[in-house]
């Protein structure tokens, strides 16, 4: 079966669409121009802001013109991930969805659901001929995935709605009313390569198939991450062993967990040597791997001889001072919410390692609700990598989106919800970031939210979601748009 055979079809066949446009953040043209081409065809109003972001008006249905006007949000790129044996092309391909019993997922790579199946609602919205609702804008932003640009770049005034739905939640049933705020770190080590001396060989160190996901929904889940683990296998090969660091790469996005690692190393040449070091991998990898055994069953280590000889190598003491600071450094969950149980509230990513000639730079995104406690990790995590003799800056900082519980929208959402699922809607924030954060401090009169259907595993090429939920999700929020209240 085809996904685009899916109920409603109107919102499937609008996610089907976006799945044979590549879209990954940093490279949203080609989508840009099919939403502005689709709006066209669909005979709504439909433009491109200053910046590029994509935004469409639809009037009001006879009779509720004079109900508040609704901004339905979501954002137009994907995370771009693929495991080790796809040769996806993020750039050319389309993706390869498809159903998986109650699931849509994707072949060995990430589905785009995260968040494709919001923006697909709100054009199905754009394009439905029976629901009534009030005067409806939405809001297709770009590049949410690595910087919020999007939402960042948006200008106040263009938008003239005031109640603000996100469209990017992933847990049907919940309404999520505030998220945390996020800030960048990079350190940057500066190195003098060394020139590789006689009697050592080379090899290769890597660490994959773990579950890695999204650094804000499972970070609690507290999984493994490949650049740690490397560091820790690294760590006693440097300090005992006489190993040489040539290289060390892992992770590929700010917000994603690093599922896959890899460090390329001298050993001295010697068989006892070679011996008793692949012994200590295989011991350290094992500990590792027992640890993590319930949530990364399947990981796997590699450590195999290269067939040509590295010329170069990181002068030792940098290495050392390198892996050293991987491991010093925080990395996952720092604090839980006493005010939501269940809820993280402070968190950090060691999120990218990458060598080029001279330098290995770390890339890590933490979280947190509390602005105060950000900062504090930031200071935490700078004192460590300046020790270690790095350079050391921050970017894309934001703050988080305060909880309002007791609004006019948000009692509109739950009575709906109790309409049409019979239960009481959970009311919740998440430690993922939201570009509600960004957008309400440029509209502050607005009132927001956010919903979805299940979507689990986001940025990884587990993601996948759930086919039941996006058809409740769907007529629940045709539901809120025909009680939005009156002006």
């Amino acid at each position: 079966m085809s996904i685009k055979d899916l109920n409603p079809t109107i919102v499937w066949n609008n996610f089907y669409g976006l799945t044979r446009i590549p879209r990954p953040s940093k490279h949203e043209a080609k989508v840009q121009d099919y939403l502005l081409q689709w709006g066209k065809e669909h005979g709504v109003e439909v433009f491109r802001d200053d910046t590029g972001n994509i935004i469409f008006r639809k009037g009001a249905t006879p009779g509720y013109e004079n109900r508040r006007g609704v901004i339905l949000q979501g954002h137009m790129d994907m995370v771009p991930q693929k495991t080790g044996d796809s040769s996806h092309d993020f750039l050319k391909d389309p993706i390869n969805a498809y159903v998986d019993g109650e699931w849509v997922t994707a072949d060995r790579t990430t589905l785009g659901a995260d968040n494709g199946i919001g923006v697909a609602m709100g054009l199905a919205v754009l394009e439905s001929k029976d629901i009534n609702h009030g005067p409806v804008e939405v809001l297709v932003t770009y590049d949410e995935e690595t910087g919020m640009t999007g939402a960042e770049s948006l200008k106040p005034g263009v938008l003239k709605g005031d109640i603000l739905i996100n469209l990017d939640s992933e847990e049907e049933g919940e309404l999520c009313v505030g998220c945390a705020g996020g800030l960048d770190v990079s350190a940057d080590f500066s190195y003098r390569g060394s020139v590789t001396p006689e009697g050592y060989v080379t090899y290769k160190l890597n660490v994959k198939g773990l579950q890695g996901g999204h650094s804000g929904m499972d970070i609690s889940l507290y999984r493994a991450n490949a650049n740690k683990a490397v560091s820790r296998i690294l760590l006693p090969l440097l300090e005992k062993r006489g190993v040489k660091l040539v290289s060390f790469n892992g992770g590929s996005l700010r917000n994603a967990i690093p599922f896959e690692a890899e460090a390329v190393v001298l050993l001295p040449s010697a068989a006892v040597n070679v011996r008793a070091i692949k012994d200590l991998v295989d011991e350290s990898f094992a500990a590792i791997k027992a640890e993590f055994g319930q949530s990364d069953p399947d990981m796997v280590m590699s450590f195999e001889k290269e067939r040509k000889n590295a010329g170069r190598y990181i002068s030792s003491p940098a290495a050392l001072r390198i892996v050293r600071a991987l491991l010093a450094c925080p990395s996952g969950v720092i604090r839980m919410s006493r005010a939501m149980p269940g809820l993280t509230e402070t968190s950090i990513n060691m999120a990218i390692v990458r060598t080029t000639p001279g330098h290995v730079t770390v890339h890590s995104l933490m979280r947190s609700a509390v602005d105060s406690a950000k900062g504090a990790l930031a200071d935490r995590v700078r004192c460590v990598f300046e020790l270690a003799g790095a350079k050391v800056s921050f970017a894309g900082g934001y703050s988080g989106w305060t909880p309002k519980l007791d609004t006019p929208m948000n009692n509109v959402m739950m009575a709906c919800f109790k309409k049409v699922y019979g239960r009481d809607m959970k009311i919740m924030a998440t430690h993922g970031g939201l570009e509600c954060a960004i957008m309400g401090a440029k509209y502050p009169a607005w009132e927001m939210v956010s919903i979805g259907p299940t979507i689990k595993y986001p940025h990884s090429p587990d993601e996948r979601v759930n086919i039941a939920s996006v058809g409740r999700t769907w007529e629940y929020l045709k539901a809120v748009l025909e009680a939005v209240p009156e002006k």
